[in-house]
């Protein structure tokens, strides 16, 4: 740094003046350093020397950032924090919102990891819906797209598995293994011996050796498990339930804080592949945001339940101040 002392002198003034000189012209002019020297009529090591006794002296400050700086740190903290293979955090900027843009960033993620003789499995929900969405088009013959989940009572206005896993085979080319079976059903006997069913068992068996998959995550409250629930539970059941430790669900099945199954009717009664062949799956791609589903996606990262998480920023941090 400089002090009042070397600015009493002409000669320390023009000294600083030339480096002033010097350093605007190749900062911010974008010229060489042969040029400068040129202009200046000093050799180009000259130069070299005033442009570094300019940036020691703090007379030049650089400064090298993005927006994804900040980003790639807590998506390296999130994957270190959960042992997540792949963590992509989505910038949600004011004029936005997460749900169209997370979404665009799951899709990418799904396609630089799926190959294109890959068996894929998806669930149901708003967010994988919204992600297959915004899947591009691509020439996957190879590919084939297995239900993992049955479908929603015919009441239910959300996108259904079986409309889903159509839409991504359509998108990529490839074939589609359909599971046709409500995802509840009306007691524990009928289910367990539709799961005999050899069609249900073929696609539950290719559900769950999938290469890669798509999962929503679903939070549970007291009044309300979630909207692939609302045909099924009602409000003092869902209470009952979240009293026994309930705190969220995926692919249908009800978990506890620390993603472990929470037993009951309604698992008896459900259509799906079971946590333990979705922990065998070896890329399980979660998407999910919002702060509301915190304590949920945490539970399915600490159960060992997704590999792989696409969120916004908001529910990154709040996530590693679990």
């Amino acid at each position: 740094m400089f002090n009042d002392k070397s600015l009493a002198t002409n000669s320390s003034r023009q000294h600083i003046e030339l480096m002033l000189r010097v350093a605007r012209s190749y900062y911010l002019e974008d010229k060489t350093q042969a040029q400068i020297a040129q202009d200046i009529g000093y050799s180009r090591p000259t130069v070299s020397r005033l442009l570094k006794e300019s940036r020691d002296s703090g007379m030049v400050h650089i400064s090298i950032s993005h927006e994804l700086e900040p980003i790639r740190k807590i998506e390296r903290q999130l994957e270190h924090k959960y042992g997540l293979q792949h963590v992509r955090v989505a910038t949600v900027h004011d004029n936005e919102n997460a749900s169209q843009v997370v979404p665009k960033y799951a899709a990418a993620l799904f396609c630089e990891l799926c190959k294109p003789d890959s068996l894929i499995t998806v669930s149901n929900g708003r967010a994988v819906a919204a992600t297959v969405h915004e899947m591009p088009i691509r020439e996957w013959p190879k590919s084939n797209v297995a239900q993992m989940i049955g479908s929603l009572s015919p009441d239910n206005p959300m996108i259904d598995s079986p409309d889903i896993c159509r839409m991504l085979a359509s998108k990529l080319g490839g074939t589609f293994t359909s599971l046709p079976a409500p995802m509840i059903l009306s007691n524990a006997k009928i289910a367990s011996s539709i799961r005999k069913e050899p069609q249900i068992a073929t696609a539950l068996a290719l559900g769950g050796g999938a290469d890669i998959a798509i999962v929503g995550v679903g939070t549970a409250t007291e009044d309300r498990l979630g909207h692939i629930f609302d045909e099924y539970v009602d409000r003092a059941t869902a209470h009952t339930l979240c009293q026994r430790g309930v705190i969220g669900h995926i692919c249908g099945h009800l978990i506890d804080a620390e993603g472990n199954l929470v037993p009951s009717d309604l698992y008896n009664r459900t259509i799906s592949i079971n946590l333990e062949r979705l922990r065998r799956i070896p890329m399980v791609i979660g998407v999910a945001w919002g702060t509301v589903k915190v304590n949920a996606i945490h539970a399915c990262l600490s159960g060992h339940l997704i590999s792989a998480l696409t969120t916004d920023q908001k529910t990154a941090e709040a996530l590693l101040a679990v």
